[in-house]
């Protein structure tokens, strides 16, 4: 990470208290020059003064340019005591960027200024130890350089929690979006599974209605009761499908229909009895099978049978189950392909085998669907007995 990724943006109290923090350290620097200056060598005021409010204004740009700022400090600082303020900004400024090629030479230079300042620039009648006098020198420099890392550490590990707070949000946004893109999709599933062969009964039905004009009352009204149950039940079925929509649990009872393995010979008598001609074989014990593998299965099933009564009405399908525990279970669906096209057919949407190959994919297993040279098509599922 670079130091321009982590400096923070100044605010106007953050510019008000580092003026003030200046001016103390300028004031107490230079009190113990300024009277002798005045009263002695007034240029050396003027010129004290002068390289002091020059730093004051080359301070503001210590970010943009920190080695040059720090360098005018240092070489301001042999003679201007009133530049001290501006000079230690710079140098902690600098020190936070913590880029020792250019905190050594800045360093090296503050000595050896802070010692051609203390030989030719001192005030005659101020007497200290020479060892206290550069101890104090050499103090203030390691203060400031110390002080300016602390503070670009700091800021270059918030900067790395903020960095990271961001990608984690970005990550969970992303994976949230993910989330609804597959809740959708698996949404859309179940209600073609839950709908289509209810509708394409109803369709078929409702076809007889329109194209039959031999059927007498009785026949009229049990066609007509047919299509009001299984109406009913389309309905019923999707109000349990959008109860997975629902914000709170038992807003549909049940919110996620279940089906269970009883349920596979109900659903062939369904068909049977709206006119499907179906021989099922099942040789699987299907009740210790993973509920969800079983689920897959009787979605697989469900679109195998509405497919073949949308394009082969009139064919014979053969329904073959068998597996255990070790081996997984096989799901054979085959039906002769119609002669001719048939022109009560619902329309193809292509979605059904997409679906159930989603299915089958997310569960594990292997699915395929091929047209035989016997002019047969054929459905084979194969899934895992366990989750």
């Amino acid at each position: 990470m670079r130091p321009e990724d982590y400096q923070p943006t100044l605010t106007w109290w953050s510019h008000i208290w580092r003026l003030s923090l200046m001016l103390l350290i300028s004031g107490i620097a230079w009190g113990t020059r300024v009277g002798y200056q005045w009263e002695h060598a007034r240029w050396w005021f003027v010129l004290d003064l002068g390289l002091g409010v020059l730093t004051y204004i080359a301070v503001w740009w210590r970010r943009s340019h920190p080695v040059a700022v720090a360098t005018l400090g240092n070489v301001a600082s042999m003679v201007s005591t009133s530049s001290a303020g501006a000079g230690a900004l710079a140098m902690v400024s600098l020190s936070t960027r913590r880029q020792w090629r250019e905190i050594i030479p800045q360093v090296g230079l503050s000595l050896v200024c802070g010692v051609l300042g203390e030989e030719f620039f001192n005030v005659p009648d101020v007497e200290e130890p020479l060892v206290l006098r550069y101890g104090i020198m050499v103090a203030v420099i390691a203060t400031m350089v110390a002080w300016g890392m602390y503070i670009g550490s700091r800021r270059e590990l918030l900067a790395s929690w903020r960095a990271r707070a961001m990608l984690a949000e970005a990550e969970r946004d992303a994976e949230v979006r993910q989330a609804r893109s597959v809740e959708r999709a698996r949404i859309a599933r179940e209600m073609h599974d839950v709908l289509a062969h209810r509708i394409s009964t109803i369709s078929m039905y409702a076809g007889a209605l329109s194209y039959r004009d031999d059927l007498d009352r009785a026949q009229i009204r049990d066609t007509a009761q047919t299509i009001r149950e299984t109406s009913h039940r389309a309905l019923t079925e999707l109000r349990e499908v959008l109860g997975v929509l629902r914000e709170g649990p038992g807003d549909a009872e049940p919110e996620q229909p279940q089906a269970l393995p009883e349920d596979l010979e109900v659903l062939v008598e369904e068909n049977r009895a709206s006119g499907m001609r179906i021989e099922y074989h099942c040789s699987a014990d299907l009740t210790q099978m993973s509920p969800a593998r079983f689920r897959t299965l009787y979605r697989c099933l469900q679109e195998a049978l509405t497919n073949a009564r949308k394009h082969a009405p009139a064919a014979t399908v053969t329904v073959r189950i068998k597996g255990d525990e070790e081996a997984g279970v096989d799901l054979l669906v085959d039906n002769p392909l119609p002669l001719r096209a048939d022109d009560m057919a619902l329309p193809r949407s292509g979605l059904g085998l997409v679906g159930v190959a989603e299915r089958v994919a997310l569960s594990g297993g292997r699915q395929s669907a091929l047209r035989t040279d016997d002019r047969h098509f054929v459905l084979h599922v194969w899934l895992p007995w366990q989750s």
